[in-house]
């Protein structure tokens, strides 16, 4: 789909300008300091275009680089390689960027028991990629899916007629269905934490929009039985004073969302 989106039915400046049989070398050169993410795929992408492309690689995913660092580079058929420089960047840039960010994030909670999450807010047709990007960087992945785990938010509790019904329908979907799958529910306010703290049935409870104040006092209401998470408005300059609250993950929509992409270059060598 990548290479129908970018080829169509040829990449007309290439075939006019370069001959078929004509043989060079590109180099990935890094042009901004990062995490380098996405080498495998990029490894996948020539792979898939010429399994004649020979890569030799210099610089590891996961690996902090800095601007002239050379991560790769690549051999074989010249026509080859332009037709998959723009893919293989637009791929490993924006992997890269999501690596770095998470990177800074999970640097940020170092220290605490408290593990940087990242959600659903992703690239449409990126999603395993961004989320292979948040674990090159050092985080962790909230849920792939809506099919992975069992999260009631908001609008399924007020659906649903309420904290207590929600939690009932979600057990007895996964007994009827043989679905062992882990039920997280978002609370807005103590009310409905209470409720949930009476009832129980879940595995992990989402603090949503919590001040770090309301956070640690929830956290130390909740005493261990469940896991916490807090979430909703949580911004870089805020992520220490929610994680030393004591919650066990702090999931982070920005890890992916908004991210800015690692600038990086594909160049011949002559």
């Amino acid at each position: 789909m990548w290479f129908a989106e970018d080829i169509g039915d040829g990449d007309h400046t290439t075939l006019s300008c370069i001959p078929a049989d004509a043989k060079g070398t590109s180099r990935l050169i890094i042009k901004e300091k990062g995490v380098l993410a996405g080498v495998e795929v990029a490894r996948a992408i020539f792979e898939a275009f010429d399994p004649e492309l020979q890569m030799e690689v210099y610089i590891h995913d996961g690996a902090e680089v800095n601007p002239g660092d050379v991560a790769f580079q690549v051999t074989g058929k010249i026509q080859s390689l332009l037709q998959t420089e723009r893919l293989m960047l637009n791929i490993m840039q924006r992997m890269s960027g999501v690596a770095t960010v998470t990177r800074k994030y999970a640097k940020a909670l170092e220290g605490t028991k408290t593990h940087v999450l990242d959600t659903r807010k992703t690239t449409p047709g990126l999603r395993l990629l961004e989320k292979e990007a948040v674990k090159i960087g050092g985080g962790m992945n909230h849920r792939i899916g809506l099919f992975d785990m069992i999260l009631l938010k908001d609008n399924h509790v007020d659906f649903a007629g309420g904290i207590t019904q929600a939690i009932d329908r979600a057990r007895a979907y996964c007994k009827e269905k043989g679905k062992d799958l882990k039920i997280e529910i978002e609370v807005r306010n103590f009310d409905e934490l209470n409720q949930v703290l009476q009832h129980g049935g879940v595995d992990r409870i989402m603090l949503d929009n919590f001040t770090p104040e309301n956070t640690r006092k929830a956290v130390e209401m909740i005493g261990g039985r469940f896991e916490t998470e807090s979430s909703g408005g949580i911004t870089f300059d805020t992520l220490r004073q929610y994680a030393e609250c004591g919650v066990d993950f702090i999931s982070v929509g920005a890890l992916t969302h908004s991210v800015k992409s690692l600038d990086m270059s594909f160049k011949a060598v002559k």
